[in-house]
C-alpha cells in the first residue's frame, strides 16, 4: 500500500480555487476514495459527515476535498483524505474503542475517530495547532474528544491501555511508552523511517510480544519529541 506523501504534494493559498458546494465535492471525495480501494463502509460514512473545509485555512478551503495534503503552517499538515481514510481503516476499529491519536495537527482525523463511535485521547506539541483544533472540534460538538498539549511521543499514560494508537508523524522508531499504553491485542499505525521518508507499521500486541506488519511507502511530517526526532 503507497500512501501519498503528505509535503510534496501540499498546495499553497495562491493556488486556491473558488470554493465549491461542500455537499457535492464530499460525495465526490467519497467516489475517489472508492476508486482507490477504500472498501469499509464505516470510514467512508464518517469522512462523508465530516465538513473538511472547516479544518483548513478559509483561502485553502475550494481545495479541502481533494486526494492531495494541505498546508496548516508551522511546517505540518493536513493529510491527503486518502492518507486518513486507509490508516482508518487499517485500524480495524469498532465503536466504543478508546483511542490515542499522537499528532492532533488540524483536528481532521480525530473527528473521523470520534466519527466511527470511538472515544479519542489526542495530544499536540505545537500550542497554536491545538487551539485551532481544540476551538473547531468544540464548535462541531465532538465531547467524545479529549485534547492534551504536550510530547505525544510520550504518549497519555492517565488514560491508557488504549486498544488503538494512531501517530500522524514519522520518527525513527516506535516509542517505548506508546508500546506500554497498547491494550492486549490493540493496534497501532505509525510511520518509521528516515525523515519524511518512512514505512508505514501495523503493530499488534500479543501479550508482552508485538507483531509488525509493513503497508508500504509513506511521507510524513517529523515526529517530534523525546522518542522521536
Amino acid at each position: 500500500m503507497f500512501l501519498p506523501p503528505e509535503s510534496d504534494r501540499s498546495v499553497s493559498a495562491k493556488q486556491a480555487r473558488p470554493r465549491p458546494d461542500p455537499h457535492r465535492v464530499r460525495e465526490r471525495m467519497i467516489r475517489e476514495l472508492r476508486e482507490q480501494g477504500i472498501t469499509d463502509e464505516n470510514v467512508l460514512r464518517a469522512m462523508g459527515l465530516i465538513h473538511r473545509h472547516l479544518f483548513v485555512d478559509e483561502a485553502l478551503a475550494a481545495r479541502a476535498y481533494d486526494l492531495t495534503s494541505l498546508p496548516l503552517g508551522l511546517g505540518q499538515t493536513i493529510s491527503n483524505p486518502l492518507t486518513v481514510a486507509r490508516m482508518t481503516e487499517l485500524l480495524q476499529l469498532q465503536a466504543g474503542m478508546r483511542v490515542l491519536e499522537i499528532g492532533t495537527g488540524s483536528g481532521y482525523q480525530a473527528a473521523v475517530l470520534a466519527e466511527m463511535g470511538c472515544f479519542v485521547y489526542t495530544v499536540e506539541r505545537l500550542p497554536l495547532l491545538h487551539e485551532k483544533a481544540k476551538k473547531i472540534l468544540r464548535e462541531l460538538g465532538y465531547a467524545r474528544i479529549r485534547m492534551m498539549l504536550g510530547d505525544g511521543t510520550m504518549g497519555y499514560r492517565v488514560a491508557a491501555p488504549y486498544a488503538r494508537i494512531i501517530v500522524t508523524a514519522g520518527g525513527p522508531s516506535v516509542p517505548e511508552p506508546l508500546l506500554k499504553q497498547l491494550d492486549e491485542k490493540g493496534i497501532m499505525l505509525i510511520p518509521v523511517g528516515e525523515a519524511h521518508s518512512q514505512r508505514l507499521l501495523r503493530i499488534t500486541r500479543r501479550g508482552s510480544s508485538f507483531v509488525r506488519e509493513d503497508f508500504g511507502p509513506a511521507s510524513f511530517v517529523d515526529l517530534v519529541g523525546n522518542h522521536g526526532w
